[in-house]
C-alpha cells in the first residue's frame, strides 16, 4: 500500500465535472494501492489501518509522525527499529507515534455525523453486492440509492475524481458509457469489498479487464469508489482471470469477501 501526501483520490486537485474526459495519468503520484485480503482473520485484525479512509487521513500528519504511525501500527515495527530508520532516539520515535495517534483520535472525535460511521461487515457485503449488480445492469436509479449524496469516484492513475451523484452519473453516462454491460467479479482489498470489472470486448466476444473497483462505506451508503486501471498488475495479484467468456455470471455469481 502506497500513498501520496493527499491520499488516493481527492487531494491532488479539485473535483472534475463528470461529463469531461479524464486528465492524463499522473505518473509522479504514489497512489494508495489495493492489497488483496488473503487472510480474512488477519484482515479483520488489521481493521481500520488498511482502509482507504484511514490512509487518506494520514495527510493531516507531518511526514515523521505519518511514518512512525505506519511503521508501528500498520507494519508492526518496534520503537527501536523505527528510531534506527529515522536516525533518532527511541524516545523521539515514541513521541512522534503518540502525537500521530492523538491527532487522528481528535479527528475521529470531531466526526460525529453519519459520515464517520463504518458499517458492520455484513452491511458492507450486502451494499457491495447490490452495487455490483446495479453497475452490471447500469441501473442509475439503483446506484443513486446506494451512493451517498457526496460520494466520490476516482480513477488512478488518472488525475481525475468526481464528487456527488450528478457528476458520477454524468461520468457513467458520458465518458464511461462503454462500461455499460460490464461484469463484476467479487474480491476484497484493504479490508473492504472490491470487484474486478470486465467490459464487453471490442470484438463482441466475452469481456476484458477494465478496472479493480475498491469500495469505501459510510453509514448505510457507499462513500467512495476507487477504480484502479492497472489491470495487468492488479488482476493477477487478486487472482482475477484475464478474460471472461459470454457465459460469465459476473456480479450475480458468488459473494463478496468482507
Amino acid at each position: 500500500m502506497r500513498s501520496n501526501d493527499g491520499g488516493a483520490k481527492t487531494d491532488l486537485a479539485g473535483p472534475s465535472a463528470g461529463a469531461i474526459p479524464p486528465r492524463p495519468p499522473d505518473d509522479a503520484v504514489l497512489w494508495i494501492e489495493p492489497c488483496p485480503d488473503t487472510d480474512p482473520e488477519s484482515a479483520a485484525t488489521t481493521g481500520e489501518s488498511v482502509r482507504p479512509a484511514f490512509v487518506a487521513s494520514l495527510q493531516h500528519l507531518p511526514p515523521k509522525q505519518r511514518a512512525a504511525l505506519i511503521l508501528r501500527d500498520v507494519l508492526g515495527f518496534s520503537a527501536r527499529e523505527v528510531a534506527e530508520l529515522h536516525g533518532s532516539t527511541v524516545a523521539s520515535a515514541n513521541s512522534a507515534l503518540q502525537r500521530a495517534r492523538t491527532t487522528l483520535a481528535a479527528r475521529r472525535d470531531r466526526r460525529t455525523d453519519d459520515l464517520a460511521v463504518e458499517p458492520p461487515e455484513t452491511v458492507r457485503r450486502v451494499l457491495a453486492e447490490r452495487y455490483a449488480s446495479a453497475f452490471a445492469r447500469y441501473d442509475m436509479e439503483e446506484l443513486g440509492l446506494l451512493l451517498h449524496v457526496d460520494a466520490t469516484l476516482s480513477l488512478p492513475p488518472y488525475a481525475t475524481w468526481m464528487r456527488g451523484l450528478s457528476d458520477i452519473r454524468a461520468w457513467l453516462n458520458g465518458p464511461a458509457v462503454g462500461c455499460r454491460g460490464s461484469r463484476l467479479l467479487p474480491t476484497a482489498a484493504n479490508g473492504t469489498p472490491a470487484s474486478g470489472q470486465y467490459r464487453p470486448a471490442p470484438d463482441g466476444t466475452g469481456y476484458v479487464p477494465w478496472a479493480l473497483q475498491v469500495i469505501d462505506f459510510t453509514g448505510d451508503r457507499i462513500a467512495g469508489i476507487t477504480a484502479f486501471r492497472d489491470t495487468d498488475r492488479f488482476f493477477p495479484l487478486f487472482g482475477l482471470p484475464d478474460r471472461l467468456d459470454e457465459s460469465a455470471g459476473g456480479a450475480d455469481r458468488g459473494h463478496f469477501a468482507g
